[in-house]
Order: C-alpha cells, then sequence, then structure tokens
C-alpha cells in the first residue's frame, strides 16, 4: 500500500472526490467515490509570487508535498537567492532528521524555477500571490498577472486579511480569485484558511481545496470578512498583549511566561508577534480597525513605534539588512 499522503495525492490526481465523513479516536475516515460532476483538475504547474518566508514556503510544499512544478517569482534578485536559501535550509533540516533523502532533496529544488521574469508565470495553471500585505500592490499584482496568464487559471491570494471580492474587482476574470492563507511556518503548519469572494465559482473553491490537499494540508473556510477567522481572533489579543506591555502590567517575558504556562499557550504573545513580523501585525490591525470600526481594534501606540523604528521582529529589516534583528526581542543574525 502506499503512505497515506502518496495514496491521497494518487486520488486525488485521478479526479476522484474524496468525501471527509468523521473524525474520531484522532484518525481521520475518508469515503471515496467517484463522482467527476465537479470536474476537478489539479494544477500541473503553480506560480508563486513573492520569494518571502511565506512564498518560500509554499514553494517548497508545493514541490515537495504536492510533486507540482513551480514558478517562484521575486521582483528582485537578492529576494530571490533569499527565498531558495530558505527552501535549502529548510529541506537540509528534513535530510538531517531522515524524512528525506539527498536525492529527493534534489528532485525537489529542481522542480523550483526562479525567475525575475514576470512573464514566466503566463505558463502557471494557478498563481498563488504571497507579496507583502498592502491592498494597494496586491491589486496592482493582481491586474498584471491577470494579463498575462491563461483565462482559466486560479489567482490565489496568501493575504490574512484583505478583501478576495476587493481583489477579484480588478481583473477580468474575478470567479478564478480566491484566498489560501497558508500559516507560518508553511512547511509545518498543517491548516490553509481557503476564502472565497463574492466573484468566486464553485469550480474555483473545489480545485483550491482540492490542491490544498494534494499539498498534505488541512482547509477551513471563512467568510470573506477583515482578517478571515485566524486573524479575526489572533491579532486582537497580540495587540493587546503589546498594550499590556505599553502600560507596564508586567515585563515581556512575565506577559509571555503568563500566556505559556497559565493559558496553556505554544508560545507567548510577544514571541508570536515577533515571529510573525511586527510590520505584518501592524498591517492587519490597521485593516480590521478601518474596515470594521471598531475601537478595539486601534492598532497599540507601541506597535506602531516599533515599526517606525524598524524593529520587526526575527525577520530582517530590508531596509536595513546589516542590522541585528530586533522585535521585542533581539535576535542573532543567521
Amino acid at each position: 500500500h502506499k503512505p497515506g499522503g502518496e495514496m491521497l495525492r494518487s486520488i486525488i490526481r485521478n479526479k476522484t472526490i474524496i468525501n471527509k465523513s468523521n473524525l474520531f479516536n484522532g484518525t481521520l475516515k475518508y469515503n471515496f467515490s467517484t463522482n467527476n460532476n465537479l470536474n476537478i483538475e489539479l494544477p500541473k504547474t503553480i506560480g508563486i509570487i513573492g520569494a518571502g518566508q511565506m512564498g518560500a514556503g509554499i514553494a517548497q510544499v508545493s514541490s515537495h508535498v504536492g510533486d507540482f512544478n513551480v514558478i517562484l517569482y521575486d521582483n528582485n534578485e537578492p529576494g530571490l537567492n533569499f527565498g531558495l536559501g530558505t527552501i535549502d535550509k529548510s529541506l537540509n533540516i528534513f535530510v538531517k532528521k531522515e524524512k528525506i533523502t539527498s536525492e529527493q532533496k534534489d528532485d525537489i529544488m529542481n522542480r523550483i524555477k526562479p525567475t525575475n521574469n514576470f512573464e514566466d508565470l503566463a505558463h502557471s495553471d494557478l498563481i498563488i500571490e504571497a507579496a507583502t500585505e498592502n491592498e494597494g500592490t496586491k491589486k496592482e499584482i493582481f491586474r498584471q498577472v491577470s494579463s498575462i496568464v491563461k483565462p482559466e487559471t486560479i489567482l490565489a491570494t496568501n493575504t490574512s486579511s484583505i478583501s478576495i471580492t476587493k481583489l477579484a474587482a480588478v481583473v477580468s476574470n474575478p470567479d478564478k480569485v480566491i484566498g489560501m492563507h497558508f500559516m507560518n511556518p508553511v512547511p509545518l503548519m498543517k491548516l490553509v484558511e481557503i476564502i472565497e469572494g463574492l466573484q468566486t465559482s464553485k469550480e474555483t473553491l473545489e480545485t483550491t481545496l482540492e490542491t490544498a490537499k494534494a499539498m498534505g494540508k488541512i482547509t477551513t473556510q471563512s467568510d470573506d470578512m477583515p482578517g478571515f477567522i485566524a486573524n479575526r481572533l489572533l491579532m486582537p489579543y497580540i495587540n493587546e498583549a503589546i498594550q499590556a506591555l505599553q502600560d507596564n502590567l508586567g515585563t515581556r517575558e512575565d506577559i509571555d511566561l503568563t500566556m505559556k504556562l497559565g493559558c496553556n499557550m505554544p508560545m507567548g504573545p510577544l514571541t508570536l508577534a515577533d515571529y510573525i513580523g511586527l510590520d505584518t501585525c501592524l498591517s492587519i490591525m490597521k485593516v480590521l480597525h478601518t474596515e470594521l470600526g471598531d475601537s478595539k481594534y486601534r492598532p497599540c501606540p507601541l506597535l506602531i513605534k516599533y515599526v517606525d523604528a524598524g524593529w520587526l521582529g526575527r525577520k530582517p529589516n530590508p531596509n536595513r539588512p546589516n542590522d541585528t534583528p530586533r522585535g521585542f526581542y533581539v535576535y542573532k543574525k543567521k
């Protein structure tokens, strides 16, 4: 018998529809049918826009787990090299832990084609945009990419808060636009939030769901509302922790330790904010505050101050790459 993940991908690729039935005793059971009425066909090539932390992770999973061909685009050479280096380091860990062989690592890397040429994305069956969390930037990317890809190409965005409906409104094929919100770090986190825009077709939704499954991910579906499910709940929690630090309710260590040991969180909120990136946290809070209009979503002044200072957390500041990374904590250079 094939291993579970490989068997599942094989079934999906043969257009067999999988209906999840129940979850018990920690084991996920599936009912298998051959209902092909939806005409689901998985992409052969996935184009990824942005080779940063998220884009690189999505590229790795697409090639490693999904066996997809990947076109990894970034608009500058250093950004592309960063992404490829991130994938290489991650796969080296898998090799060291004997989860894959060196030969398998080479195969995974060979399926990823890096490029600085935007036109190379035209050959993609699925685009996953993973650029900075800025509505204007994402709209411009969607305008450009929709003009070069095939009409049937699905246009997905990894946005963590921005309206899918708004992004779909700027392209000629809005029924092909959908949200695929991967979690960080992508190779380790099992969840992908799927978000339909008002215009998203049923076929686009089902193809995206099955593609995420082929990548070994578990999916949830959220309404197209600011922050979706994950960040609608997570970001106010992080923002309140920053407010507690600003109000001197406790030290950064005491705030984090209280939530870890007192509430059984895997990491404290300030550590988590640093891991996500303080600029990303601020962008999401601004979207929540602007779109929902509730003062409870107002970004904490201390968060704004840290981002203004260029203290973004664990990731290097792209404007000052030689600086020691810092946010609420100070980190060693990689």
